[in-house]
């Protein structure tokens, strides 16, 4: 795992939560209900289901909780500044977020974070 300095986290954080935030807007604005705000993301489905993406700093990891797969934990690795799972390695949140809203809305968004 990455170590992070806290205003490096957070800057890498706010950076990746506003990319998943831009993208599904932009696919998906007038199906879904995306909100981002003081470090945590919101997106509400059709269905009723809603997803939360949030910071957290203590452990510099963002955190999801999946109305499909319940809660996770995510830390930043790489260069690439990639977020994957602190439980399964072969998963990442951007990875995980476009596969889980692609079941949900049939529409894919690249969500390559």
């Amino acid at each position: 795992m990455t170590s992070l300095t806290e205003p490096a986290f957070h800057r890498i954080a706010d950076q990746a939560l506003n990319e998943i935030a831009l993208a599904l807007d932009a696919r998906l604005g007038e199906t879904l209900d995306v909100e981002l705000q003081e470090g945590v993301l919101t997106i509400d489905l059709e269905d009723g289901g809603r997803y939360v993406v949030n910071k957290h700093a203590p452990n510099r990891q963002i955190w999801l909780s999946s109305p499909r797969s319940g809660a996770w934990h995510f830390a930043c690795e790489g260069p690439g500044e990639t977020w994957v799972s602190t439980r399964d390695a072969g998963v990442t949140l951007g990875g995980l977020l476009r596969d889980e809203i692609a079941a949900a809305t049939g529409v894919f968004v690249d969500l390559a974070i």
